[in-house]
């Protein structure tokens, strides 16, 4: 039994307008109430930062339900098992949950998995073996389908989304070009990630630099950003390109129509006369047919080298907003994770 049963939570007090502004939430502790049969105690280790997040805490209508006001704030999580009433979970057992934003939660142990700290660091699955992971091999071989010889450009490389397309993309017979906002980033697309192009597209010649890297066009770009970017790169797109559309965080955040004219109906011209393929997805939708040949042949890359990843890590649950603000501006630099407990793997 626990010596300590009290729980610190983030939870949503008012619906942000615009950035998330701290006023918007507040941090409360409660204890934690008795197990019953079937459920766990789990300690935070590390809480999953992600852009879907903005979404959740807006009440328009989306593939998910919204945060409810005074609700703790959802997210994936590695724990510690600290209390069992299951025959599934021991005591000292790390799992995969969805927990939140809070040190202690009481779960249903068929709603956890268990992990292996021997197979990978706990922490990648939240990344590279979670849902971002998941969410590139997903969009880019079921929608995006590469072919040997063809340009893939992805938005977000250095996010842990992007990186996995790329790389995913090359295992493919594809060429990768990958775009990130600024030098260091740049440099770890080429030089860690093994791009074969990386453009920055805060540079004030980046559409001339993409042009230069896609002299055959565009047969698959992986959309995580939208806005600017998606406008030049859409430019580019080939006949019969495929276009995933994953994410648009440039506009997450906005809380008006973005100025300049309407480019729509010059995209849907393009989407018909090129005959192009744009489909959104969550990645969700593939879990049923796609996640054990991914946890499979992507550990094996990861294993192997041939995938690699970052980590960015926050320390501390009272820096948990102020990170996901950074999130959605770009300032985090690979999978943005908060450690909010001790690793007993580390």
């Amino acid at each position: 039994m626990p010596t300590n049963r009290t729980t610190t939570q983030i939870r949503l007090t008012t619906r942000p307008v615009g950035e998330p502004a701290d006023s918007d939430f507040t941090t409360t502790t409660e204890e934690v109430p008795e197990l019953t049969e079937g459920q766990v105690l789990l300690r935070t280790v590390y809480l999953s930062l992600d852009p879907y997040m903005r979404g959740r805490m807006s009440d328009a209508k989306s593939y998910a339900e919204p945060v409810p006001v005074g609700g703790v704030m959802v997210g994936a999580t590695v724990c510690e098992v600290v209390e069992s009433r299951s025959e599934r979970r021991a005591v000292g057992d790390l799992v995969l949950a969805y927990t939140g934003w809070q040190t202690l939660a009481v779960a249903d142990a068929r709603h956890t998995r268990r992990l292996d700290p021997e197979a990978a660091p706990v922490s990648t699955a939240l990344g590279v073996l979670g849902m971002p992971g998941f969410t590139a091999y997903a969009g880019l071989l079921e929608i995006g389908r590469p072919k040997e010889g063809e340009t893939v450009v992805v938005a977000a490389a250095t996010g842990p989304v992007g990186s996995a397309v790329g790389q995913i993309a090359q295992l493919k017979g594809a060429r990768s070009v990958g775009i990130a906002g600024g030098p260091e980033k740049v440099r770890a697309l080429t030089e860690e990630f093994g791009f074969d192009v990386a453009l920055d597209h805060r540079s004030p010649t980046f559409r001339d630099d993409l042009a230069a890297a896609t002299p055959d066009g565009v047969d698959v770009y992986f959309e995580n950003v939208g806005g600017p970017v998606a406008e030049a790169v859409t430019r580019r797109l080939n006949l019969y390109a495929r276009v995933p559309v994953c994410g648009l965080v440039a506009n997450y955040n906005a809380t008006e129509a973005p100025e300049g004219p309407d480019r729509l109906p010059g995209f849907m011209s393009r989407v018909l006369t090129l005959s192009l393929t744009v489909r959104g997805f969550i990645q969700s939708e593939f879990e049923p047919t796609l996640q054990e040949p991914f946890l499979r042949e992507m550990s094996g890359w990861v294993r192997d080298g041939q995938v690699r990843y970052r980590e960015d890590v926050v320390e501390g649950l009272d820096n948990a907003l102020e990170a996901f603000r950074g999130l959605l501006v770009g300032r985090n630099f690979g999978k943005l994770l908060v450690q909010v407990g001790d690793d007993p793997t580390s």
